[in-house]
């Protein structure tokens, strides 16, 4: 208890020093509000815009978190067949991992213009961006599986299956975690991009995204930053929710997530 009071404690601790720094700056360098409104324009941007603020957070993380659980779910099921069949691994694996190389930014406006904008299109970029590494983690966790242990389960007369659910899927755990956790971060950035070109379907009611292209229009540099503050939080509000699932799973068993209190 006390370690992770000490760490919040410090994480505290740099976040009111950057924020000391930040006003520092404004008040030495006399930067105009248009370009860098200060941390106190921000907070009052966030509490006299909130509930905008709020719908926008809302229709955002409903895309990100859409294409994220899509994206889990193929991508466990692409492993799967991945660790299965070595021949369908060596031919499709790689172009899986060529989805990594692709900029979205290149592909969004393909989508939207197939599907149509909207939140469908939204999600299905950020799907698009999340699969990769959940598939390329997930897989190698799956195949990489100590062949004496393999070996050990033969002996036992162990079915395929049954090597698959009882061996190769708990030692796989750590990996699809891994990609998870690195797609759980990637799926805000795909949501927002994807509303950067999706736009909305209806006037004024949009995303981060959306609101972001409308801030900067109209030069609301506070606003504009407190839109930036609360993909922010969609972020780390994310990741920590798979850091808890990933305790919750592996904490009685496996040592990359135990903890030993001081």
């Amino acid at each position: 208890m006390k370690r992770r009071l000490r760490s919040v404690a410090n994480a505290a601790a740099v976040l009111a020093a950057l924020l000391l720094l930040w006003q520092l700056l404004i008040w030495v360098f006399h930067v105009p509000r248009f370009m860098l409104p200060s941390p106190v324009a921000v907070a009052r941007a966030v509490v006299l815009r909130f509930g905008s603020l709020a719908q926008s957070f809302a229709i955002t993380a409903a895309a990100a978190a859409g294409g994220l659980l899509a994206s889990i779910a193929a991508g466990l099921l692409i492993a799967l067949l991945f660790a299965q069949s070595p021949w369908l691994r060596r031919m499709l694996l790689p172009y899986t991992i060529l989805l990594q190389t692709v900029p979205i930014v290149a592909v969004a406006p393909l989508i939207i213009m197939w599907s149509g904008a909207g939140l469908f299109a939204v999600t299905l970029i950020t799907f698009i961006i999340c699969l990769a590494p959940i598939i390329a983690n997930t897989t190698q966790g799956l195949i990489s599986v100590d062949e004496n242990m393999v070996n050990l389960f033969l002996m036992q007369s162990a079915t395929p299956s049954q090597i698959l659910w009882k061996l190769r899927l708990p030692h796989a755990l750590p990996s699809f975690f891994t990609g998870v956790r690195i797609a759980s971060g990637v799926s805000v950035i795909g949501a927002i991009t994807g509303e950067l070109f999706a736009g909305s379907s209806a006037v004024g009611q949009g995303g981060l995204g959306y609101s972001i292209t409308y801030a900067l229009a109209q030069l609301q540099t506070d606003y504009l930053f407190a839109l930036v503050f609360a993909a922010t939080i969609l972020g780390f509000l994310f990741y920590f929710i798979v850091v808890f699932l990933e305790y919750h799973f592996l904490h009685e068993w496996h040592d990359s997530v135990r903890v030993t209190e001081p």
